[in-house]
């Protein structure tokens, strides 16, 4: 009887190996294609950006930028965060600023000359996406028109944006050597700002010693970039170089075109010692 059974059961059991095979491998496919569809639903919920950030605000040193996140549609309210960028005049080259991180940031002097903008990350439980604002105008240098930034943190400022009631000052003069001993010539730099704190640059600078015959007359000379100018002055054979003595000079100022007493310039005397 075994012998006469044999068959069939061996048959039944290689349908029914078959039947398990198939239904395992339809769950399985049935279970990957869930997957796939639920992955593009999901995508599908993440937030959607609808209008692109942007930016209010001066773009100038010193200055408050604010960022809006834009408008986005999402299944749920979305959470944002945020990076500042800045990037070359023409929006190219971005890269992200260190810590700027916040719906605002001020602009510093290093960003002067660069545009700014801003990339704004929507989350929900379904995922995230990204939406840049457009640029900003280059930053620029707050202070009279051509005005820039010098590398020890002062402003300079042209001389031709100088106008009353802004005045020049002489605030710094030094000598080379810084006492003279000898009828050899010397070298005096004088440094002009003016009553606002700004280094002015192309500012005619005179200088005169007293008593008059003591010393050569100079030509003017232009303050540079950095409020400087130098002048070279050259002792006569009156001008004693014993102890005891001082050479005293009269330094002037002035914007060229300006009326030398109704205009922005100043005057001041200065006095070198002699040994």
């Amino acid at each position: 009887m075994t012998r006469k059974f044999l068959p069939r059961l061996l048959a039944s059991a290689v349908i029914l190996i078959a039947l398990v095979a198939a239904v395992t491998t339809f769950a399985g496919s049935s279970s990957a294609q869930g997957s796939a569809q639920g992955s593009a639903a999901q995508a599908n919920y993440a937030p959607r950006n609808t209008a692109p950030p942007t930016i209010a605000g001066t773009a100038a040193v010193g200055q408050t930028l604010t960022a809006t996140a834009g408008t986005w549609t999402s299944d749920t309210s979305p959470s944002f965060s945020y990076q500042w960028q800045h990037c070359d005049a023409n929006g190219n080259t971005c890269a992200a600023l260190a810590g700027a991180t916040a719906t605002t940031y001020v602009a510093q002097s290093s960003d002067v000359g660069q545009t700014l903008r801003v990339v704004v990350t929507a989350t929900n439980p379904s995922g995230s996406s990204s939406a840049t604002s457009a640029q900003t105008t280059a930053v620029t240098q707050p202070g009279p028109e051509g005005a820039i930034k010098l590398p020890n943190g002062q402003t300079s400022i042209p001389a031709s944006s100088m106008a009353l009631p802004a005045r020049l000052i002489v605030d710094s003069v030094k000598f080379q050597p810084s006492i003279l001993n000898s009828r050899s010539s010397f070298t005096m730099r004088v440094h002009v700002s003016d009553t606002r704190a700004y280094v002015v640059r192309d500012v005619l600078v005179y200088t005169l010693g007293l008593p008059y015959g003591w010393t050569r007359n100079s030509s003017e000379v232009r303050t540079g970039q950095d409020g400087w100018a130098t002048l070279t002055m050259t002792p006569t054979q009156n001008m004693p170089v014993s102890p005891g003595h001082a050479l005293v000079l009269f330094v002037r100022a002035r914007v060229e075109g300006q009326d030398l007493l109704a205009g922005s310039s100043t005057r001041r005397l200065v006095q070198v010692r002699i040994r």
